[in-house]
C-alpha cells in the first residue's frame, strides 16, 4: 500500500474491523491491507492453524496461514503500534502435532517455502487429501504422494475450551477424527490448508494438558515480502542465501523483519505488545494460535489451532523500535522483575538509612523480544534492542536483567525474552510510562 492510497482511505477509518481472510503464507508490502482501523479501535480475527496444516499444503509459500494485514490510521514508518490483547479463544475441537522430519527430494532449499512434487516435479503443487495417515497428501496433477513432512513422534489432542483442558487420544479415536478432519479442526471458510488431523498420529495417548491459549505469530508487516513463518531471526536465517525468490542477505533480513513469529507463550489475554511500524499503515496481522506450549517449544511444534483473537490497537507516534516490546501480565513476569512492593520499599529505605542514604529508584518491568540463529545471538539481539530503545548502556541492561530480571527461552533455536526493571524516567522519555503504569497498577 502506498502512502497516497493510505491517505485516501483515512476518511473511512473504522472503529471495529473483523478479518476472516488470509495471505497464503506471505507477509510484506505486496499484500494489500484491509482497513484502515482507527487508533484505539478493535480488531477481531478468525485465525487458522499455523505450522503443520500449512506445512503439509505444498502450494503455500510459508509455514503459517496468517490473516490479511490491517492498516492503522496515521501509522507511519518510525512509529509503533500498541496491541492490547483482549481475547484469545480456541475454536478447534482437536489438533495434531509432533516432532517433524523433512523428506529429501520434496523441496528446494527450504521445506517450508519451496515444495516440489516428487512425481512430476511441479513447484508448489496443488494437492488434495486421499484417505488418512502420513501419506494422505497427493498431487492434483500426477497423483503422487507429495507432503514434504512426516512426524517421527506425534499425537492427536482433543479440547474442551469451556474447562480449558486438552487430552491426547488413542489411535482409533485419532483415525475417527481424521475422517472428518476439517470439521474437528474448525478451519475458517477461507482457509486453504489441509488439516494435520488427516495424519491420524497417536503416539502419546492419555496425556492431560491444561490449556493456556496465546498467539504465536502476531505483529506488523515487514518491509519486504517474506514467508510468514520466517519473520524472525531464527526461522528467518533460512532465507539468508536461499535458492528461491525470497532469499535475502543477513543485512536485509535484519533490516526488514519485525519478529512477528515469536511463539512467546505470554503473548496472551491481558498482555500488551508494542510493535514497530516498518511500512505505511503498519499492517497488523494475526495467526498461529496455540492451545498450550512450554517455554522453548522444544519439539519444534505444538498445538496449533483455529481461534478467534480480539485486540485493541493504538498508534504510538515517534517510538522508533526495531522489534517487539512486551508488557507481560503480572503473573507471567519472572519473580525478580515484578514491581517492588511498598513493604519491600520500606525495608529497603531502612537498610539504606543505616548507611546514610535514602534515594530509591522508581522503576517498572519491561520485556524486549530478541531473535537470532541461536539463543546466544537472540540474547545479544534482545539486549541490544533494549539498550537502543532505552538509551541505557548494553552493560547496564545486562546487569539489570541479571539482578532484577531474567533471560527466558521463548522458542528454540533463537527467540528469547529479555526482562528487567527499567527506570520510570526512561519509560517517560520513551513515551510508554502511562502504558506501563496501566499494566502494573503503578
Amino acid at each position: 500500500m502506498t502512502t497516497e492510497t493510505l491517505l485516501q482511505q483515512l476518511a473511512t477509518a473504522q472503529a471495529t474491523l473483523r478479518v476472516e481472510s488470509f495471505t497464503g503464507g506471505i507477509v510484506g508490502p505486496s499484500i494489500p491491507m484491509l482497513g484502515p482501523l482507527k487508533s484505539g479501535g478493535t480488531l477481531i480475527a478468525s485465525t487458522a492453524p499455523g505450522c503443520w496444516g500449512p506445512m503439509i499444503t505444498p502450494k503455500f509459500k510459508g509455514g503459517h496461514e496468517v490473516t490479511r494485514p490491517v492498516a492503522i490510521e496515521g501509522a507511519e514508518v518510525g512509529d509503533a503500534l500498541v496491541l492490547r490483547i483482549r481475547r484469545v479463544e480456541v475454536t478447534s475441537l482437536a489438533t495434531a502435532s509432533g516432532v517433524m522430519q523433512s523428506l529429501d527430494g520434496r523441496f528446494v532449499g527450504d521445506p517450508f517455502v519451496e515444495r516440489v512434487c516428487p512425481g512430476c516435479g511441479a513447484l508448489s503443487p496443488a494437492t488434495h487429501i486421499e484417505g488418512i495417515g502420513q501419506q494422505a497428501v497427493h498431487c492434483d496433477k500426477c497423483g503422487a504422494e507429495a507432503s514434504p513432512f512426516r512426524m517421527s513422534h506425534g499425537y492427536t489432542i482433543v479440547f474442551d475450551a469451556k474447562t480449558q483442558v486438552g487430552v491426547t487420544v488413542p489411535k482409533e479415536v485419532a483415525e475417527l477424527i481424521a475422517g472428518d478432519a476439517r470439521k474437528y479442526a474448525s478451519l475458517p471458510p477461507a482457509s486453504e490448508q489441509h488439516s494435520i488431523l488427516s495424519y491420524a498420529v497417536a503416539d502419546l495417548p492419555g496425556l492431560v494438558a491444561p490449556m493456556a491459549p496465546f498467539v504465536g505469530n502476531l505483529g506488523t508487516t515487514p518491509s519486504c515480502d517474506m514467508p510468514d513463518s520466517h519473520n524472525a531471526g531464527d526461522f528467518g536465517a533460512f532465507l539468508v542465501g536461499a535458492p528461491h525468490e525470497y532469499g535475502l542477505t543477513q543485512a536485509e533480513l535484519d533490516r526488514h523483519k519485525t519478529d512477528g513469529h515469536m511463539d512467546v507463550n505470554t503473548v496472551r489475554p491481558g498482555a500488551i505488545l508494542i510493535c514497530p511500524v516498518k511500512v505505511p499503515g503498519g499492517g497488523v496481522y494475526i495467526g498461529d494460535v496455540h492451545a498450550q506450549q512450554g517455554n522453548g517449544e522444544i519439539a519444534g511444534h505444538t498445538t496449533d489451532v483455529s481461534g478467534e483473537v480480539e485486540l485493541q490497537v493504538e498508534l504510538l507516534k515517534g517510538l522508533s523500535i526495531d522489534g517487539p516490546i512486551l508488557l507481560q501480565r503480572l503473573d507471567d513476569l519472572p519473580p525478580l522483575a515484578r514491581p517492588v512492593t511498598p513493604e519491600l520499599k520500606a525495608k529497603a529505605r531502612e537498610l539504606l538509612a543505616r548507611y546514610g542514604a535514602s534515594a530509591l529508584e522508581e522503576n517498572a518491568p519491561l520485556t524486549f523480544i530478541g531473535s537470532g540463529p541461536n539463543l546466544n545471538d537472540a540474547t545479544t539481539n534482545g539486549l541490544n534492542r533494549a539498550a537502543k530503545a532505552t538509551g541505557l548502556s548494553y552493560d547496564e541492561v545486562s546487569n539489570r536483567a541479571t539482578l532484577t530480571g531474567s533471560i527466558e527461552i521463548a522458542r528454540l533455536p533463537g527467540v528469547v525474552r529479555v526482562t528487567f526493571l527499567c527506570p520510570l524516567t526512561v519509560l517517560e522519555r520513551m513515551g510508554i510510562a502511562d502504558l506501563v503504569r496501566e499494566q502494573y497498577g503503578l
